[in-house]
């Protein structure tokens, strides 16, 4: 099985539905993307991260559509072609921008299905990037998933790794719901193994990363990565941890997550996003009203300061929740 980067990953899911399924289209600001805008077809960049790279190429103007710099018009319009039987993927080219299209997304894409009884479907995946660590800037770095959660009529999927990003891309395409998909701009040159082959992965369906007996971490995207470093050095201590990557946060697996607390007796929740009302506080309420009488001890949760993410590159790194600040909450839950 080859050494795919989730950048590599993304953009095969998006070629392999594409050839699959001729009503998918792509459609974005820069999607298409020409270097200094004049370079053409051939050396089109596909986005300033290169995501959509090629697309255009193989599949041409009609069905991936650069457009204006308006996410108000084109999630608009991605929401009536997949009303009128298109499976339209729309790049919100970081997820902060999505504030424009906000009445787009919460009063129309996740309520029609249900204001017209079942009867409109509406096939339509946004992708966007998301996360702190790029030097992007507080309107370029925000973690907004947990809004998005919130809302009913939405799905929301966050992978945290090249295998998971296609699969759960190649899912959300197949998808009669609208699906907000949140890519990590830190991670998009992170290898695993991914198959060449189209497959998917079932939303709702969590993933235990690490299995261990004293403590439950759960994690979103990139934090996957920080609970699994702190899980390994505490591991030297025989401190067991279980890591578990929900992969969506809606649906939510509350079921592996819960079955896992009540194995471990403890629980830490990591997420990047801002700590008020975000995933961490809701698996936390879930765990508390849930495995009351299996807990040892109060449940923790690693997440960032209340502000804005810095810009700062030294005030950035302090920003970010690591694997140091989820083992030493670990350790705390262990103790109490």
């Amino acid at each position: 099985m080859a050494q795919k980067t989730y950048r590599a990953a993304i953009n095969e899911a998006l070629k392999l539905e594409m050839r699959r399924d001729p009503r998918v289209i792509v459609l974005g600001e820069d999607v298409a993307g020409g270097r200094g805008g004049s370079a053409g077809v051939e050396e089109a960049w596909g986005g300033p991260f290169g995501m959509t790279r090629g697309l255009i190429k193989e599949f041409g103007a009609e069905r991936v559509l650069d457009t204006p710099i308006t996410e108000a018009a084109f999630i608009g319009a991605a929401a009536g072609a997949a009303m009128t039987g298109l499976r339209p993927v729309a790049e919100i080219m970081f997820v902060d921008f999505s504030g424009v299209c906000f009445d787009q997304i919460m009063n129309q894409i996740a309520k029609i299905r249900y204001m017209f009884g079942g009867k409109a479907k509406l096939p339509l995946v946004i992708r966007t990037l998301y996360g702190a660590g790029f030097r992007a800037g507080s309107q370029h770095s925000q973690c907004l998933y947990p809004i998005y959660t919130h809302l009913p009529g939405l799905k929301v999927a966050i992978p945290s790794n090249p295998y998971d990003a296609k699969g759960l891309l190649i899912s959300a395409i197949r998808d009669d719901d609208p699906v907000m998909f949140f890519e990590h701009k830190a991670i998009l040159g992170m290898k695993s193994e991914v198959p060449d082959e189209a497959y998917e992965i079932p939303f709702g369906k969590a993933k235990i990363v690490r299995e261990g007996a004293d403590v439950t971490v759960v994690a979103l995207g990139r934090m996957v990565h920080m609970a699994e470093r702190a899980a390994a050095a505490l591991a030297k201590d025989e401190i067991s941890c279980e890591v578990i990557d929900p992969r969506t946060t809606s649906p939510l697996d509350t079921d592996a997550i819960l079955s896992s607390v009540r194995k471990t007796g403890r629980l830490v929740a990591v997420d990047e996003a801002y700590p008020r009302c975000n995933m961490a506080t809701d698996i936390v309420a879930l765990a508390s009203q849930e495995c009351w009488r299996d807990l040892k001890a109060a449940p923790r949760m690693v997440s960032p300061p209340h502000v804005s993410v810095p810009f700062a590159a030294s005030l950035e790194d302090l920003y970010i929740p690591n694997a140091d600040a989820v083992a030493a909450a670990v350790r705390l839950t262990v103790s109490g």
